[in-house]
């Protein structure tokens, strides 16, 4: 079916079940941000291939809405579905769709969501907004079962373990603080949701998801013993073997809602938005619940000392692939047509040359041009653009290796630039070199620390309008919280051992965008009569195109972080090169 006609097919079941409006929240009962392809439901019902939004649809009208990273991508998808793009500019109060709920539709209307596939907290935040206008919302339904016909099973790719050189601490050891935890807090069960939590708390590996190295499953941890549940031959007999003599017992993924609505007189502890509102409700009225955000959340996000060697040493390899590809591109580039796809396969054969490669993180980002300027476009064969000797080049792109997980953006003149494009570029680079150079005192929020890489943006009336920073996984999910660095208010500061990303950005619609993303590390800083002082190591090892820079625009500091920067990167990187590609390096990695 069209688009057109999934959304008729909707209005008639809705209407069969009086049913008013319904939201598809285009996630899946582990609050993911990548999915499996069984829920790609957005997906499905509007044809728009974005990470984030919600669709709306009533018996009149049907809308996205989502942010300002996919607004031009939304406006190309969108048009000719009768659904229509509403941008959604993150500002306080109602969510733009559920303000659009309520003056759409009279009191007493019926709203329906899948419960699987809404967080607690969320759900009841869009209870009571509605409920203000009368409005009721249902969280029982699932609508997509029964409209789409040919939609993919859950994935049955087997699970593997994480070697202990990789993972760095145990099982048993992991378990073993979880249910320490649980003690301090007088509890008697944590309930496991997020996907990438059940990988790291168990050290295992899987492939249900595209760039994420999960498996779809349920994890239950007490006092005594930890349950694991995932579909049938997701664990192969010997593995499963070995879990249960460590005292992990195994499930059925289906198994676990029964299973927690047969836990009484517990109590438990829940993370209200990373558990799905329908399992939450599923809890037995004899359990008390005790809402907070993840242990496992926050442990995972801690790198330990192995863990933080291996994301050094992933850095390391990922920076030799890319500076082959920068390489290859300066010296094909006008000899031979390349185009937005061909950079993107070869940037995925130099990295899956590197040792222990397992993949990219993401979906690379490759945008020439006008398409640098749309923050997260995905390259088709209808959009793919060839790259001509003028401009900028934008490639935002990240490897899987079993030791460690990158992500990194370079933006590289690919001919002549304007005098506003180099000077553009500049305030980007300013603004990154701004951020690694912070330090700040233990308990620092995110937040406080974002302005550092938007004020020389902001001193020349720009802004980009996403996120400066987001956790990233120890070869896991490329995008991991609770941290962050945004403008948003998110209550957990930055601690030891944190890896985020550090990535600001300029676009011009129909022009060019412009970003620069390295990986940073917290570190200890010193302490004085003020307390302990942290700051930030420079994970990522890839030249930055300095023939975009205008030196003079630069502080003393910069110049000087630069410097360093490319010092470290040829002494690093450039060992694992080839003779001909390390002279280029050196070229490139020159002081100015």
């Amino acid at each position: 079916m069209t688009v057109p006609e999934r959304l008729a097919a909707a209005r008639d079941l809705m209407k069969q079940r009086g049913i008013d409006a319904w939201i598809i929240s285009g996630t899946d009962p582990h609050m993911s941000e990548y999915l499996p392809k069984h829920w790609y439901t957005r997906e499905w019902i509007s044809g728009f291939t974005g990470s984030y939004g919600k669709v709306v649809v009533t018996q009149n009208e049907a809308i996205l809405s989502t942010d300002s990273r996919y607004f031009l991508q939304a406006d190309e998808q969108l048009a000719g579905t009768g659904i229509q793009l509403m941008k959604d500019l993150r500002q306080p109060g109602d969510a733009p769709y559920i303000s659009w709920l309520k003056k759409s539709l009279p009191e007493g209307s019926r709203v329906a969501i899948n419960g699987l596939t809404i967080p607690v907290n969320k759900k009841r935040s869009l209870e009571a907004s509605l409920g203000a206008k009368g409005i009721t919302l249902d969280i029982t339904i699932d609508l997509v079962s029964e409209l789409w016909d040919d939609r993919p099973s859950l994935p049955n790719s087997p699970a593997y373990e994480l070697m202990p050189e990789f993972a760095g601490t145990s099982r048993k050891e992991k378990l073993a603080t979880l249910q320490n935890s649980l003690l301090e807090k007088e509890a008697d069960g944590l309930v496991i949701t997020a996907l990438d939590e059940l990988a790291w708390i168990f050290n295992l590996r899987g492939s249900d998801i595209d760039y994420n190295p999960v498996f779809v499953g349920y994890g239950y941890i007490d006092r005594e013993e930890a349950h694991l549940f995932v579909p049938e031959g997701k664990i192969d007999s010997a593995l499963s073997e070995k879990l249960e003599s460590e005292g992990i017992r195994i499930h059925g993924y289906d198994e676990f809602l029964s299973f927690v609505k047969n836990v009484e007189d517990k109590t438990l502890l829940i993370d209200p938005s990373r558990t799905s509102a329908l399992l939450f409700e599923s809890v037995p009225k004899s359990c008390r619940i005790v809402e907070a955000s993840s242990l496992a959340n926050l442990l995972k996000s801690v790198k330990g000392p192995i863990e933080i060697e291996g994301m050094k040493k992933a850095h390391v390899r990922d920076g030799a692939a890319m500076v082959n590809f920068l390489y290859w591109l300066e010296n094909h580039l006008g000899k031979e047509k390349i185009t937005e796809l061909t950079v993107d396969g070869k940037l995925r054969e130099f990295r899956a040359e590197q040792d222990l490669f397992a993949g990219e993180s993401f979906h690379s980002i490759v945008g020439y041009a006008d398409h640098g300027a749309v923050v997260h476009y995905s390259v088709t064969e209808e959009t793919d653009k060839e790259v001509l000797s003028e401009g900028f080049l934008l490639i935002d792109s990240g490897g899987q290796y079993l030791d460690g997980t990158t992500d990194i953006t370079r933006t590289v003149a690919v001919g002549p630039l304007s005098d506003q494009q180099k000077r553009d570029f500049t305030l980007v680079l300013r603004g990154m070199i701004g951020l690694s150079l912070a330090r700040f005192p233990e308990g620092t929020r995110g937040v406080a620390l974002d302005i550092l890489a938007r004020k020389p943006l902001w001193d020349n009336d720009m802004d980009y309008g996403h996120g400066t920073g987001h956790g990233v996984g120890h070869f896991l999910n490329v995008h991991e919280g609770p941290m962050s660095i945004r403008q948003d208010l998110n209550p957990e500061p930055i601690r030891l051992g944190q890896i985020l990303s550090n990535e600001p950005g300029i676009y011009k619609t129909g022009q060019y965008g412009i970003r620069t993303e390295n990986m940073i590390l917290c570190v200890p800083g010193n302490e004085s009569e003020f307390g302990q002082f942290l700051k930030f190591e420079t994970l990522t090892r890839c030249p930055i195109d300095t023939s975009a820079v205008i030196p003079e625009l630069l502080t003393t500091e910069e110049r000087e972080w630069l410097n360093d920067y490319h010092h470290t990167v040829l002494q690093e990187v450039g060992p694992l090169v080839s003779t001909p590609v390390r002279e280029w390096l050196t070229a490139k990695c020159a002081r100015i």
